[in-house]
């Protein structure tokens, strides 16, 4: 099982943190975000990634080399220019040379989401890809079908119900896990969005699927407010 970890993000809300550290790099505890990501992927059984590098690329290759790579088999995908997240999984999934599902996770989200079913279910659906969802307030929601497929954006308000009274407004969570089919399908280059690209594969009717994980934990860890609140849980659970 293979996965594509999304680190190259230039961290502007952390600051100042990131004008020295790579958001990948930030920590919580004694671990970087980017150890807490593969090792939860690898305990769900993980044994291959490629990480997508741009902002202070160098920290992040001198970390990973100094930890041998946590003994994973880690290739890294080298941005010239910012590929955002579409384009970036666009450029780094052929490093990991997979033939089957393999999961898409961005490095600052940090989550006790059960990786082991959502990969599971996506198996047994047959989907494209398999969103992990929450029904919780967000400004950049998705709607999804009573079927569980994805059929658009909501309301860009956080609590508008959306118009089509059969859906269910959920927030993406950041994790997916992806057929290789998919990424045929993304007809977009350069640097684009991943969640606009699900949006128009699965207008064009292809099947994604949302994964309901609304009782599990997570936390968004891209601003210094979010990152502390992060701390703060991981301290608490300790």
């Amino acid at each position: 099982m293979k996965a594509v970890v999304l680190a190259a993000g230039l961290g502007t809300r952390l600051a100042p943190l990131t004008q020295k550290t790579p958001k990948a790099l930030a920590t919580i505890g004694s671990k970087t975000l980017l150890e807490i990501v593969l090792r939860r992927l690898a305990a769900a059984g993980v044994d291959g990634f490629a990480v997508n590098v741009f902002h202070k690329a160098d920290d992040i290759e001198r970390f990973l080399r100094q930890h041998k790579n946590f003994g994973f088999d880690i290739r890294i995908s080298r941005e010239k220019t910012l590929l955002n997240t579409g384009g970036g999984l666009k450029k780094a999934a052929p490093l990991i040379g997979e033939g089957r599902p393999f999961f898409v996770h961005n490095v600052d989200v940090v989550s006790d989401i059960d990786l082991n079913v959502l990969y599971q279910s996506h198996l047994q659906s047959g989907a494209l890809a398999t969103l992990a969802v929450q029904n919780r307030v967000s400004s950049r929601r998705l709607l999804f079908g009573p079927d569980g497929r994805l059929r658009g954006r909501a309301p860009n308000a956080a609590g508008a119900t959306p118009a089509d009274k059969a859906s269910v407004a959920l927030a993406f969570c950041g994790i997916s896990v992806v057929s290789p089919e998919l990424l045929e399908r993304m007809t977009e280059t350069g640097a684009f969005s991943l969640s606009d690209a699900y949006v128009r594969i699965a207008a064009e009717g292809g099947d994604l699927r949302g994964f309901r994980c609304d009782g599990a934990y997570w936390q968004d860890v891209g601003t210094t407010e979010k990152l502390e609140q992060a701390r703060q849980s991981a301290q608490t659970a300790d």
